[in-house]
């Protein structure tokens, strides 16, 4: 995901609140890292919605990175599919992998958009800018940016960059970034060449306005006027950027190079000490995933996370992996898992009905799926914030009940006085299960549907049921034989399931038109409240957005987000972040299926890592190292291409 564009997504694991008085307290008890600077004024070498951080203003590195990691050598991995497009922040075309990388923000992130620093969370860390200040009514705040920041050609990175690249997303972005954004942020103004200074909306939550205008990727206004490029386009040429890597080589279709840029301005920074540590990142592109795995036995690139369970479990017996020349290795991961699933486009009117989603998600079977086709490896997935404090339990009851009751007529009676809702139970013995069948056709019954002489389900105008599902070739393999599987308990209902593979060209422009009935897709986990919240799960943008691929529009939800980005404390936040998971649950916008609490990696023995991990990263491009020697063997055993 783009680093800054898409901040949003990243900015939900990035807030919280904290009283003025506390944070004075803070900063008097701790000599911390917040100083008020008087009664309400605020100075910080980082940011924090509560105003605590980790690291004080004279950290020297990151804790968890290896201080003397050494530079050197490449890293490489797979991706699948075509691009045709080194532009990330456009609609049109298909974007390079990593191709947003070049460009930094304010308050820095890690290379591939993740969260920096990695081992704590809602905090972000100057990187482009030295300090921050802000009243404690976060009313506006100025950013004072690092004078020696350059571009990659050189030339000084400014304060009229930043507001360039600001009001060139608002202009020129995604239309449901712009729209959010300009709600919020009505006004900035350049101060002098390294300062600015950004003002935000009267009465409205300060939540994701500090956070976000210090993600805003900075471009270089004199590139894009000089050129006359836009950011709406699809293109190859690329802007220079001013962060530690930069486009090397770019062969449409098969190959991407970024390398270090070795006059990287920012190279000794606290905030990068130990970081960056490859000359090289190569990206080898395949039409699909049988391909690329043979390619990685054969050396042809380095490293692989693994997300086929199949080849996980069965297709790492090849010579490397026995004689230690690739290593396979199973690593914590402590991020919330991904909501991913099946997910359903709620502006299809067949779709509208609740009860045809039940039935339809009847027809998937976990158990079987995971047993015969994943060889047990996964848990299912029921919450979109899976083993979290986040994740609701049972029957509402204390703050989260009352929180719920002072919602009114929007929540449903039965949210108040039954389980949140967890995914059904299937036979594992067998594909099709006949008890889930049999709920499948009553609901379908009362839907409308009822069956034909031939076994087809129609409505009372006589039109078939047809499901279509939209699905991406170069995902090919065993995600290809869950959804075969699946559709094929649709037909045994009678319904006329429609199984559509398309090349990745077509499915990435059906996708953004939202031209399908079924789709696998994914939203964002959160572990915190903030406007991103609204972008993937709001109904102002669920038209178009992007982020929010069954186009949930609900009143309900709404209401909760609104209030979690009012919350004064901890608990109030949690207990209406708890309430969202509950609601979503509800409201039934995909049929959630299996997840992995760990990473599955593999690679050739030529790389480290810091033990133990971050738990909010595994950093493979941002804080592993290459070792020369190790590389040296694997080549002079004729291991790597």
């Amino acid at each position: 995901m783009p680093s800054a564009l898409f901040r949003s997504g990243l900015c939900l694991l990035r807030h919280g609140a904290l009283s003025v008085t506390t944070l004075a307290a803070l900063a008097v008890a701790q000599a911390g890292p917040v100083a008020a600077q008087d009664a309400d004024m605020i100075q910080s070498h980082g940011y924090s919605y509560y105003g605590d951080l980790k690291y004080p203003s004279d950290f020297t590195h990151f804790e968890y990175v290896n201080p003397d990691a050494p530079k050197g050598g490449e890293i490489s991995f797979a991706a699948l599919g075509t691009f045709d497009s080194m532009n990330p922040y456009s609609r049109k075309g298909r974007r390079g992998q990593l191709s947003w990388m070049m460009y930094e923000s304010l308050l820095g992130d890690a290379p591939s958009g993740g969260a920096a620093p990695a081992d704590v969370y809602g905090e972000g860390y100057c990187l482009l800018c030295e300090r921050l200040e802000y009243p404690a009514s976060k009313d506006w705040v100025i950013f004072h940016m690092r004078p020696e920041a350059r571009f990659s050609d050189g030339t000084p990175v400014t304060a009229h960059d930043v507001l360039f690249s600001h009001n060139l997303l608002l202009e020129q972005g995604l239309p449901s970034y712009a729209a959010a954004v300009k709600k919020r942020i009505p006004r900035a103004e350049v101060i002098d060449d390294h300062t600015i200074k950004f003002y935000f909306t009267e009465g409205i939550s300060r939540r994701s306005l500090i956070d976000q205008v210090g993600g805003v990727p900075v471009w270089s206004r004199k590139w894009f006027e000089e050129t006359g490029a836009r950011l709406d386009e699809s293109r190859l040429e690329t802007s220079p950027g001013s962060g530690p890597y930069v486009v090397d080589t770019v062969d449409v279709n098969r190959r991407i190079v970024y390398r270090r840029n070795p006059d990287y301005w920012g190279a000794d920074l606290p905030f990068n000490v130990g970081r960056n540590n490859f000359d090289r990142i190569r990206i080898e592109y395949f039409g699909d995933d049988t391909a690329a795995f043979e390619a990685f036995k054969a050396g042809e690139y380095t490293f692989r996370s693994e997300g086929d369970s199949k080849i996980w479990a069965t297709s790492y017996d090849f010579p490397k992996v026995q004689n230690g020349q690739v290593r396979k290795v199973e690593l914590p991961d402590g991020t919330p898992p991904t909501p991913s699933g099946i997910v359903f486009n709620l502006g299809r009117d067949v779709l509208k009905d609740r009860r045809v989603r039940q039935a339809i998600a009847l027809g998937y079977n976990f158990e079987w799926t995971n047993e015969s086709l994943q060889y047990g490896l996964f848990r299912q997935r029921a919450s979109f914030t899976q083993d979290t404090p986040l994740m609701a339990q049972g029957v509402p009851e204390g703050p989260e009940l009352a929180f719920l009751e002072s919602l009114g007529d929007l929540v449903p009676p039965e949210m108040l006085s039954e389980p949140a809702l967890m995914p059904h139970a299937s036979n594992p013995e067998r594909l099709t299960d006949r008890r889930n069948l049999r709920r499948a056709m009553r609901l379908l019954d009362d839907a409308g549907w009822a069956v034909d002489d031939a076994g087809q389900r129609r409505n009372a105008a006589g039109d078939p049921l047809r499901i279509t599902f939209l699905f991406n070739t170069s995902a090919e393999g065993t995600l290809s034989a869950v959804i075969e599987n699946f559709m094929s308990n649709l037909k045994v209902m009678g319904i006329d399931a429609v199984l559509e593979k398309v090349d990745p060209s077509q499915y990435t422009l059906r996708e953004r038109d939202r031209d399908y009935d079924l789709v696998f897709d994914s939203y964002a986990a959160f572990l915190g409240t903030g406007t991103g919240l609204m972008q993937r799960y709001g109904s102002e943008d669920a038209a178009f957005s992007l982020f929010n691929p069954a186009g949930l529009a609900s009143p309900l939800v709404d209401a909760i987000i609104e209030a979690s980005l009012l919350s004064e404390s901890t608990e109030q936040e949690q207990t209406t972040l708890r309430a969202l998971d509950r609601a979503l649950r509800h409201e039934f916008i995909m049929i959630p299926v299996w997840y992995n609490d760990s990473y599955w990696v593999s690679f050739y023995d030529q790389y480290e890592y810091p033990d133990p991990l971050p738990p909010y990263a595994l950093g493979q491009l941002d804080f592993w190292w290459y070792n020369a020697d190790k590389a040296a063997a694997l080549r002079a055993a004729g291991a790597l291409r």
